[in-house]
């Protein structure tokens, strides 16, 4: 799929956002003018006021001399909106202090960017701020010497570098969230291609790092921002509704917490609760109506009240108040209290019917709870707790050695980004084991992951599992509330099916059946990895004999940290390398060593009415032609060609974001590298181009699809399809294809299949 995609496709592969066509604007930037600038104000005297004001004690004079430092070591640098550099890390430091952060930690974020962007030395931190500061720094500063092929690979590398020194030291990761949060702020004064790659980056690793860390606020803001750089037609519609209904919203929490007040007039608390009113993020509503299919008025927890009270009993007493003063809906009553979440969220949380007729959610917390569901792990770090709490801060992160295990055992660096944005989603469902241990895991998790949750070896070892009393098959998807009993075997050779890797929806299962394999099939592996690999490359016309593969593959052998073709080969086999992720980049090495050998296509200039030439496309052997895979184009669409160094003429359609990412940036030696193209008139061309299909999940669904196909006598390249995790399937296609009229033909006929949501051109 292309970047330039709404993220409801980027991160979810849903549906379009249905927009009023009178809502859109000419240009999908004037929905960006509407993001509110952030006032840059922060200064080393608000620093100073914030830090006299709080109850914490602060080394003020070690902090005044980091900020010194810093500003010393910036002088003359500006950010994108213009200020002086000095003002961001002012701002990350403010957003620490607010956290509750301490002195060391507030230092490092005045000093967090002077050994990347300025002549400042770790040596240097270390000799004038101390051990911790420069750890800190260092933990936060990006790899950027590091000999990487991608920027995806850099971007792997550079999390993997926080998330191992946060393994170390939880405040890594908590300065990094700061500075990121500062930096989805003022995004708006970058370029939109950085836009872009920013906010996807922050949805689909950062946000999700703040929910397992329990940061509520800060993961909340940086979804609700990030979504409306990635979609801003989206993000406008739900703002759009939320603040037309504004005043009676407003009315509505103001009577509902009137009414409940006056309840608790009668009642004997410790204290007097404090009730809160407030309205899901934007975000939170957009996942709710676009990838649940809901209508707004369909979400029972858009408004919600928070009540605060001193102990936990309070807590249930108060709920007994709620239920007898308002309706409760059926299956609406969550206890995070008895069973608290993964990010150690504690809260009770319940659905209700009001006299108006509007349901409305109601949570229910201590105030420790409370200070837990805002700042996280932040409010009970070890450095807070001292010695005692050093070893509950190893149980709670736990989870990021699991992330960097499983990403050693795939011999992929990139791995570590699908683990965040897979394993640390922010649905999990809690499933009770038959003697009453809860385990978290993430939503559509299977009885396998259950298993390898529990322990390694119950997951190597399973062979069934009953659900609620009830045989269920492996690949079943638990749901929150359900007692999961696993069978094992006591076969002390038996393992776990390489079918599982296709199953599991955790990383921590597909990892652990990784490393069983790659420790205990070895030859197994160099088999099974072998015919994989022999079947991609003759579906991909790779033509090689076996003694070519070494010379060939030599690159992948360094980037997956193979020494030997057999080692390649067990890789594959055993899952830590995906064939799927390879394939493209190996088919395009491959087509540039071998050129010579395959027929080439001609210009022919002819004359536009306007003076300038146009290239028209014909099958004359002068000159070669190759299509982008970018974009995919397709006779009937419209074609420009972009002149390559070496290579001929790369045909692009108009529409493809590189073409427009080139417009963008103006350089006139990059222009005019682009020329005119036309297809010829009367063009036969085959070419291949991709699809995807989503639909409501059904048996029988491939099948349809592929009947449509072959009655078509489309021939097909490739297929593929999996299940979303809101249930609907995704079928994957790539087919050969003569003109976008015969797709649009085709399209028509898939879109009537029965439960098809949508078809869509996709990038091969």
């Amino acid at each position: 799929m292309t970047d330039d995609m709404n993220v409801s496709n980027l991160i979810h592969h849903e549906r379009e956002i249905p927009i009023p066509e009178s809502a859109i604007p000419n240009n999908p930037e004037d929905f960006l003018k509407d993001i509110p600038d952030f006032k840059d104000d922060f200064t080393i005297e608000k620093i100073i006021q914030k830090i006299l004001t709080d109850d914490k004690q602060y080394d003020l004079s070690k902090i005044i001399s980091a900020y010194e430092f810093a500003a010393k070591a910036h002088e003359g640098q500006k950010r994108s909106s213009g200020q002086p550099y000095i003002t961001h890390p002012l701002a990350v430091a403010y957003t620490l202090l607010e956290l509750g952060m301490d002195t060391d930690t507030i230092c490092a974020a005045l000093l967090h960017d002077v050994v990347e962007d300025t002549d400042a030395t770790l040596d240097d931190l270390k000799k004038r701020f101390g051990q911790d500061v420069a750890l800190l720094v260092d933990g936060v500063t990006k790899l950027s010497k590091i000999p990487t092929s991608t920027k995806e690979e850099q971007q792997a590398e550079n999390i993997r570098k926080i998330l191992l020194a946060m393994s170390q030291d939880i405040r890594v990761m908590i300065i990094k969230l700061s500075d990121r949060l500062h930096n989805m702020r003022t995004l708006k004064y970058r370029p939109l291609e950085k836009q872009r790659n920013t906010a996807l980056e922050t949805m689909n690793i950062y946000a999700p790092i703040a929910h397992r860390l329990g940061i509520r606020a800060m993961k909340e803001e940086l979804q609700d921002l990030a979504f409306h750089f990635l979609d801003p037609y989206a993000y406008s519609e739900i703002e759009n509704i939320l603040e037309n209904k504004k005043e009676e919203r407003e009315a509505f929490i103001e009577i509902i917490k009137s009414r409940i007040a006056q309840r608790f007039k009668s009642e004997d608390f410790s204290q007097p609760p404090q009730i809160d009113g407030r309205v899901k993020s934007i975000y939170s509503i957009y996942r709710k109506i676009f990838i649940n299919h809901k209508n707004i008025d369909e979400i029972y927890d858009k408004y919600a009240v928070r009540i605060i009270v001193t102990t936990i009993a309070e807590c249930y007493n108060v709920l007994g108040l709620i239920h007898d003063m308002f309706k409760p809906l059926p299956n609406r009553f969550k206890d995070y209290i008895s069973t608290p979440k993964n990010n150690m969220y504690q809260s009770l949380h319940t659905t209700v019917l009001g006299k108006e007729g509007i349901p409305f959610e109601v949570q229910i917390r201590t105030w420790d709870m409370h200070e837990t569901a805002e700042y996280g792990i932040a409010a009970h770090w070890k450095y807070k707790e001292g010695i005692q709490g050093k070893d509950k801060m190893e149980q709670r992160l736990a989870w990021v050695r699991q992330v960097i295990e499983a990403q050693q055992t795939s011999d992929d660096v990139e791995e570590i980004v699908r683990i965040i944005k897979t394993d640390l989603d922010p649905e999990d469902i809690v499933v009770m084991t038959p003697k009453g241990m809860s385990v978290s895991l993430p939503i559509n998790s299977t009885v396998i992951d259950f298993a390898y949750r529990i322990h390694t070896e119950i997951g190597h070892k399973t062979t069934g599992a009953k659900v609620d009393g009830r045989i269920v098959p492996l690949d079943y998807k638990l749901q929150t509330g359900q007692i999961c009993e696993i069978i094992t075997s006591k076969d002390p050779d038996k393992g776990p099916n390489r079918a599982w890797l296709s199953i599991v929806q955790t990383n921590e299962a597909r990892s652990k059946i990784r490393s069983w394999f790659k420790k205990e099939r070895r030859e197994e592996n160099i088999i099974e990895g072998k015919t994989q690999l022999e079947r991609e490359f003759k579906r991909h016309r790779i033509n090689l004999t076996e003694e070519q593969y070494t010379e060939f593959l030599q690159d992948d052998f360094k980037r997956h940290n193979c020494d030997t073709l057999e080692d390649f080969y067990a890789s594959i086999g055993y899952g830590g390398i995906l064939l799927s992720k390879i394939m493209p980049r190996l088919k395009d090495k491959y087509e540039k060593q071998h050129e010579s050998d395959e027929p080439s296509v001609v210009p022919l200039i002819k004359p536009k009415p306007n003076g300038r030439s146009s290239i028209v496309l014909d099958q004359i052997d002068d000159m070669l032609i190759k299509f982008a895979q970018c974009c995919n184009p397709l006779p009937g669409d419209d074609i420009i060609g972009f002149i390559t160094r070496g290579y001929g003429v790369s045909v692009h359609t108009t529409s493809c974001t590189n073409y427009k990412a080139a417009l963008a940036r103006n350089n006139p030696e990059e222009l005019d590298r682009w020329v005119d193209i036309q297809w010829t008139d009367n063009s036969d061309t085959q070419l291949q181009t991709s699809f995807e299909v989503t639909a409501t999940d059904r048996v029988g669904l491939v099948y349809d699809i592929s009947a449509i196909l072959l009655e078509a006598r489309v021939p097909i390249v490739h297929s593929a399809s999996r299940v979303l995790k809101n249930g609907n399937a995704l079928f994957e296609g790539t087919i050969v294809i003569s003109s976008t009229e015969q797709l649009k033909n085709l399209f028509e006929k898939l879109r009537k299949i029965k439960g098809v949501i949508s078809v869509e051109r996709a990038a091969i």
